[in-house]
């Protein structure tokens, strides 16, 4: 049976993280049924669709690492093989969404054999937010396969305490 991840473990409790677009709730128990079944369907054997990288399945799942300081938040995905080009970062006041293809060819020749190999993955990754984060101060970064995400946290003026008088009618 698939485990379903927390990218978020110890970083937001529950009620603070957004619950996302009513739609994508709605597909959830859906979403995780399907799992279910190729799960199922592929144990047993050698390969199983969901340890495959780039496979002729059609998908890869990217390690992501989430960390988060007092001013800051940063995130980490390993995406070993794709080029810059490849990877689409989107962010809203919600969440961050880090997209990416991996087209791979691989090609030999010999005297007395061809072999040509092709695989292709897509991937889709949505990371929750809290709120305050300052979409202007966003830097990413791709170096040696991995993208790092650095997002500032909005400064936001803490308000003292203000007394406030009431009057009678």
């Amino acid at each position: 049976m698939m485990t379903m991840k927390n990218l978020l473990p110890s970083i937001w409790n529950r009620d603070s993280a957004p619950a996302g677009r009513e739609e994508e709730r709605l597909f959830f128990p859906l979403q995780r049924e399907m799992n279910r079944i190729f799960d199922d369907f592929f144990r047993g054997w050698d390969v199983a669709p969901t340890g495959l990288e780039g496979s002729r399945f059609g998908f890869f799942q990217p390690s992501i690492d989430v960390k988060q300081s007092e001013s800051e938040i940063v995130v980490k995905a390993e995406l070993p093989g794709l080029d810059e080009k490849d990877i689409e970062v989107l962010l809203t006041d919600e969440a961050l969404t880090i997209r990416g293809e991996k087209k791979e060819e691989k090609e030999e020749k010999g005297k007395t054999y061809y072999h040509m190999e092709r695989s292709y993955g897509s991937f889709n990754r949505v990371i929750p937010l809290p709120a305050g984060v300052d979409q202007k101060k966003v830097q990413a970064q791709y170096k040696n396969g991995v993208l790092s995400i650095t997002l500032q946290k909005a400064q936001e003026p803490k308000m003292k305490s203000k007394k406030i008088s009431i009057k009678g009618a």
